[in-house]
């Protein structure tokens, strides 16, 4: 069985290592966007999204125009 629901990023359960993501409550909201046009040929799972925070955190700065170094310093 298979099932998909809609949740945004501010209300997401991260796990493992992309719980040490340091994005703001606005930021998440600015992922939330770039994160749906990443994925717009399937839709992302868990792991895909925990992956992208846990991994490739200076991609998602580069999506919302935020400087990787200002968001490492937090």
């Amino acid at each position: 069985m298979q099932y998909t629901k809609k949740i945004d990023l501010v209300n997401f359960n991260f796990s493992f290592g992309a719980k040490q993501h340091e994005f703001t409550y606005a930021e998440l909201g600015e992922l939330d966007n770039c994160i749906s046009d990443l994925y717009q040929t399937k839709l992302p799972t868990e792991t895909d999204i925990n992956d992208l925070f846990w991994f490739e955190s200076e991609f998602l700065c580069d999506c919302i125009g935020l400087d990787f170094e200002q968001y490492e310093n937090r």
